[in-house]
C-alpha cells in the first residue's frame, strides 16, 4: 500500500484529505500530510483544543512542518503492523525520510485499560541521499513564545496557558522557524512533549523510543485473527481503530477530526471526536471477531458505565463518559478549503434518538454473552430502557442521521426499539423472568409487523424511511444486520434493489438519503456514505449474491488511500475523500463485511 512518488498537489492551499496519514497513542492522534506537515493534533487528548489545525485553516490553524525546501515528490508508508508512519520527501538535490510516531511507554500493553502514551510526538529525520535544505517550522494555533531550554525550546501558548510544550531537537533551533543544510547519512530528531511540560519521563534516546513504540504495536497485533479477503487492509483497519480507542476508558471516538466537510464549501461540518453509542454494537462485533476481545469488552464496559452514570441514555459522550461540550462555531478558522463553519462540540448529544435503546441493550446482551455480570442497579436501568422502547417506538425522533428538523417516526429507530425488546427478553429469560420476556417478545414482534406493513410503499416496492411512508433511506440496509428483518425476506430484497436504484451514486456508492425527499434541515448536499455500501454488500451476501457482494467489497477496498485509510464519505464525481478522517465506522464496515465474506 505504498503510492508512486508524486509531488503533493494542494488545492486552495490544502492537501487532499486522502494525502494524510494517521498516528496515535490511545490518548490523542495526529494527521501527517504527504508534504511533511502535521496539520492536526489536539493535546492532551482527542477532544482537547487543537494545537495544530492547519487542516481547517492553512493560514491561521497552525502546523508542524519538517520538509525539504522546493519539495518535488513524496510517498508515505507505515512500518508494518504499527502506527508508525514513514514519509519520504524529495527535493531538487536529495531525499529525506521523516519517521513519525506518538510514542508509547516501553513495554506498554495496549490490551490494558490504561494510558500507554508518553505524551510526546517523535519525528526522526534521515537524509537518504544527496543534499537537502531542510525547513523545520513549528506554528501552534495562536501566538506562541519560546525560550531556550534543555537542548531545545520551551513554548508558551497564548491559547493554552495550562500547557507548556517542550521541543527537544538534535538540530540547533534559534526559534520556531529554522533552515538546515544536511547531507546524506545525517540523522536527527525532534521530540515535542506536553505531559507536565516534558518532565514526566526521563529523556531517552529517540531510537529507543521508536523501537519501543514499534514493539508495543507488534505485540498488540499478535492477537489479530482473520480469515477472509483483503487481509492486509483488514490488518490496517484494526490498527486504525486502535488509534481511535481512548485506552484509559475504552471509549472509541468516531473520528479524530472535526469539521472536515461532507461537500466542499458546504455547511455540513461536524465534530466527531466523541464516542457514539450506536457505533458500539457494530464496533464490538467487528473487533471481537478479529481477536480484539479486550477492546470489545472495554467498549461495552464504557457504554454501560456511561449509561449507569448518566441515569438516562445519551446519543454520544466524551471519552470520559460525560456529556460533550455545547456545539459552537469558530469564527477564527475558515474551514477546509473554505468550508465554513468550523464546529467544536456536537449538538446531537441533546437530540431524541430512539435507536439508542437498541444500541445499549445490544451492548448489554453482548456483555452478558461474553460472561459479564449485571449488578441489580444497572439491570434496573436497562429494564427501564426496554420499557421506554416499548412505549416510544412510534413517536418521532431525530433518527440515525441526526436530522436537524422536527422529528419523524423513523423506521430505523423503530427497528432498534425492537432490538431493545429482543435483547431485553433474552436477558430476562436468562434470569428466569419469564413474564417480562414473553411480554417484550410480543411487543418486538408487533414492531416487526408494523415495519413490514406501515413502512412499506407498494408503489415504490420498498420500505421507507419512516412509518407511514416517506423517502428511501440507506439505513434500512442495517435491519438485517441487527436481526430485525432477514436479508432474504421478499420486502428486504425489494428494498435493497430500491436503495440501489434511488440512492445509487455510481460504482457501488450510495447516498444516505436524498435531502429533497427527506429534509434534514441543512443547506447543501453531501457525498456518498461509505458505510452504507458495506451494508449493501452484506445484504447482497445474505440474499445469495456472493459474487456481487465480493465485487462490491473489492471495489470499496480499492477506494482506500495508499495507506489503507478510509473517510466517512466519497465524492462520487472525483473519488475524493470527504468528511472526517479516518472514519471508524467505515473501517468497522470493511472488517465486518470481510468477516461475512470469509465465512462463505
Amino acid at each position: 500500500m505504498n503510492a508512486t512518488e508524486l509531488p503533493p498537489y494542494p488545492r486552495d492551499g490544502y492537501l487532499p484529505i486522502e494525502d494524510h496519514g494517521l498516528i496515535g497513542d490511545g490518548t490523542t492522534a495526529a494527521l501527517v500530510g504527504r508534504d511533511g506537515s502535521i496539520s492536526w493534533l489536539c493535546i492532551p487528548r482527542f477532544d482537547s483544543d487543537a494545537l495544530f489545525c492547519g487542516l481547517l485553516d492553512h493560514r491561521n490553524g497552525g502546523s508542524f512542518t519538517v520538509a525539504p525546501e522546493n519539495l518535488t515528490g513524496a510517498t508515505q508508508r507505515y512500518e508494518p503492523d504499527t502506527g508508525v508512519l514513514v514519509t519520504d520527501l524529495s527535493g531538487p538535490e536529495g531525499r529525506v525520510r521523516v519517521t513519525d510516531a506518538l510514542t508509547f511507554r516501553a513495554g506498554a500493553d495496549l490490551s490494558e485499560d490504561a494510558p500507554a502514551g508518553r505524551g510526546e510526538l517523535l519525528r526522526i529525520v534521515e537524509v537518504v541521499e544527496g543534499r537537502v535544505r531542510l525547513r523545520v517550522r513549528l506554528e501552534p494555533r495562536g501566538d506562541a513564545e519560546c525560550r531556550p531550554h534543555a537542548a531545545g525550546l520551551q513554548l508558551r501558548l497564548q491559547r493554552r496557558p495550562d500547557l507548556e510544550p517542550h521541543l527537544a531537537s538534535s538540530l540547533p533551533l534559534a526559534g520556531l522557524d529554522t533552515t538546515h543544510e544536511l547531507s546524506a547519512g545525517e540523522r536527527h530528531h525532534l521530540i515535542l512533549s506536553w505531559e507536565s511540560a516534558g518532565h514526566r519521563f526521563h529523556p531517552r534516546p529517540p531510537e529507543e523510543l521508536l523501537a519501543d513504540t514499534i514493539a508495543v504495536w507488534r505485540d498488540w497485533m499478535r492477537s489479530f485473527r482473520y480469515q477472509g479477503p483483503q487481509t492486509a487492509l483488514v490488518r490496517r483497519s484494526a490498527i486504525t481503530l486502535k488509534m481511535m480507542d481512548y485506552t484509559a476508558t475504552g471509549a472509541m471516538i468516531a473520528a479524530p477530526t472535526s469539521s472536515l466537510p461532507e461537500a466542499i464549501g458546504g455547511p455540513r461540518n461536524w465534530d466527531y471526536r466523541y464516542a457514539w453509542i450506536r457505533d458500539a454494537a457494530f464496533s464490538v462485533y467487528a473487533l471481537a471477531q478479529i481477536g480484539m476481545g479486550h477492546e470489545a469488552e472495554g467498549f461495552l464496559g464504557w457504554v454501560l458505565d456511561a449509561v449507569d452514570r448518566a441515569g438516562r441514555p445519551r446519543v454520544l459522550y466524551d471519552v470520559d463518559g460525560h456529556a460533550p461540550p455545547p456545539e459552537w462555531h469558530d469564527p477564527g478558522l475558515e474551514g477546509y478549503r473554505g468550508s465554513a463553519p468550523v464546529r467544536w462540540g456536537n449538538a446531537a448529544a441533546e437530540q431524541r434518538q430512539h435507536d439508542v435503546f437498541g444500541e445499549i441493550m445490544d451492548c448489554a446482551w453482548q456483555w452478558v454473552r461474553r460472561g459479564g455480570a449485571l449488578e441489580p442497579a444497572l439491570w434496573d436501568r436497562l429494564r427501564r430502557l426496554v420499557e421506554a422502547a416499548a412505549r416510544e417506538w412510534q413517536t418521532p425522533d431525530h433518527g440515525i442521521w441526526e436530522v436537524r428538523t422536527p422529528g419523524r417516526p423513523f423506521t430505523y429507530s423503530a427497528a432498534l426499539c425492537a432490538v431493545a425488546l429482543d435483547r431485553g427478553a433474552r436477558m430476562a429469560r436468562s434470569m428466569g423472568m419469564e413474564t417480562d420476556a414473553r411480554r417484550w417478545e410480543m411487543e418486538c414482534e408487533r414492531i416487526r409487523t408494523a415495519i413490514l406493513e406501515q413502512a412499506w410503499d407498494p408503489h415504490q416496492q420498498t420500505l421507507t424511511e419512516h412509518l407511514g411512508g416517506g423517502g428511501i433511506d440507506a439505513s434500512l440496509l442495517a435491519l438485517p444486520l441487527r436481526r430485525v428483518i432477514p436479508a432474504d425476506h421478499p420486502r428486504m430484497v425489494a428494498t435493497t434493489r430500491a436503495v440501489v436504484r434511488r440512492l445509487g451514486a455510481g460504482d457501488g456508492l450510495l447516498f444516505r438519503y436524498l435531502p429533497d425527499e427527506s429534509p434534514d434541515g441543512l443547506a447543501g448536499h453531501e457525498g456518498a456514505f461509505l458505510l452504507c455500501s458495506f451494508w449493501l454488500a452484506d445484504n447482497l451476501l445474505g440474499q445469495g449474491e456472493r459474487d456481487a457482494a465480493m465485487e462490491l467489497f473489492e471495489s470499496l477496498c480499492a477506494r482506500a488511500s495508499p495507506l489503507g485509510l478510509l473517510p466517512e464519505q466519497i465524492d462520487p464525481g472525483s473519488g475524493a475523500f470527504l468528511g472526517n478522517f479516518p472514519q471508524a465506522f467505515s473501517h468497522v464496515g470493511l472488517i465486518s463485511t470481510g468477516i461475512n465474506l470469509g465465512r462463505t
